[in-house]
């Protein structure tokens, strides 16, 4: 099972022989669904909708480049990343996802999770970061707390974005060769490639336990991280009520006069 492909549809896909996606092809297709996402922000904050969008997948699927390929060209006020660290002395004790609830959107946003709650499903066990006991009540607890979510009219979303062991691999080196990528290897995601096989096993209880109708799962092929973006976003997009929204015009006169120069006084000079 270790080095089997996440999904066998993805599996078959990896060995199609399409070429990874250039990043020319990839600016030129993200460029429309940019606007889209735009227009879905504006959508929400008409309406007062509130969207939640949980983003899980292995140690270097694709989770950050995908969250920053969603929020890059909307407003910050309105679209905020969580990516909560482990908890301190204080939020062991408290009930499991209650630390996540103050994160939760406000009427008009979007809160991408960066890792989430899914962590007791997944990290958590598999490192032994918890009890079997505690890893078996969220699978549980987690269906009714998605539900709760979704009967008070949040908009939940729940990716998982699939990555093969050699492709992992194959990235986890990059990261070591790369200077500027080093920081994203931590002893943990060291630690995660002897347990590819314990996290797959872990996976599988994950989705047979929370795959409801009110939240389902849905699996994203990221061995190619750009056409994997690109179906997420096209995928959320999608799955969303109708969003057209009327424009509001916007009043630009000219000024009067010639525009002012900025000037300085004192020692200060711009350089």
């Amino acid at each position: 099972m270790g080095r089997k492909s996440e999904d066998s549809k993805h599996d078959k896909a990896a060995r199609s022989g399409r070429k990874p996606m250039g990043k020319a092809e990839y600016l030129e297709k993200l460029a429309p669904l940019e606007l889209e996402l735009d227009t879905l922000a504006r959508w929400l904050q008409h309406t007062g909708r509130r969207l939640v969008v949980v983003i899980e997948g292995r140690d270097t699927a694709g989770k950050g480049g995908v969250i920053s390929a969603i929020s890059h060209p909307l407003n910050p006020r309105m679209c905020r990343v969580v990516a909560l660290p482990k908890p301190n002395d204080r939020e062991r004790t408290q009930w499991y996802f209650q630390r996540y609830v103050a994160h939760l959107p406000s009427a008009g946003e979007i809160v991408l999770f960066d890792r989430s709650w899914y962590n007791r499903a997944g990290v958590e066990p598999v490192m032994g970061y918890c009890t079997p006991e505690q890893a078996q009540a969220f699978l549980k607890q987690a269906p009714v707390f998605e539900k709760m979510l979704v009967d008070e009219g949040i908009l939940l979303f729940k990716y998982w974005l699939t990555v093969d062991q050699a492709k992992q691999e194959e990235r986890f080196a990059e990261r070591l060769a790369d200077p500027l990528k080093r920081w994203k290897l931590s002893p943990v995601d060291l630690e995660a490639r002897s347990r590819y096989a314990a996290y797959t096993q872990a996976r599988h209880r994950m989705l047979e336990a929370t795959h409801t109708k009110h939240a389902p799962w849905t699996l994203v092929d990221f061995n190619d991280q750009r056409r994997g973006r690109l179906a997420l976003i096209r995928h959320l997009i999608d799955a969303l009520p109708e969003h057209d929204v009327p424009g509001t015009p916007i009043d630009f006169p000219p000024l009067p006069g010639e525009p002012l120069k900025e000037r300085f006084k004192g020692p200060l000079r711009p350089i």
